[in-house]
């Protein structure tokens, strides 16, 4: 495999898709990932994961149990513990990058999952 830079901008321009995660690197079993995100996405949680997110651009609203929402501006990431329900939704498009162990469901639900998509 050559060694090359990922331009996540270039990347993002290749799909428009909401909530459908693509794969532009592997790290350690772990897929990295760019997702655009409108409009909320479903409860769900991750039993075997935590689930790692980073906003690149946009705003996303994190909702998690108790009527608690955390606001991620561009820069700012946060970690949900594994187990934990939570919600991710934006009120406008938002770029992401995420980190979860290969194969984890973005669903938490291989039945509704996205197929994993490789940039």
């Amino acid at each position: 495999m050559p060694l090359q830079t990922i331009d996540l901008a270039s990347k993002l321009s290749q799909f428009s898709g909401h909530f459908a995660p693509r794969t532009v690197a592997l790290f350690n079993g772990h897929d990295v990932m760019v997702a655009k995100i409108l409009g909320s996405f479903s409860w769900h949680s991750h039993a075997d994961s935590d689930d790692f997110f980073l906003v690149l651009s946009g705003r996303l609203f994190l909702d998690l149990p108790d009527g608690l929402t955390l606001q991620l501006d561009p820069g700012q990431m946060f970690v949900v513990p594994k187990g934990m329900e939570h919600r991710p939704r934006a009120d406008v498009e938002t770029h992401i990058l995420l980190i979860e162990p290969t194969g984890t469901p973005n669903s938490g639900d291989p039945a509704t999952a996205a197929p994993r998509r490789l940039l």
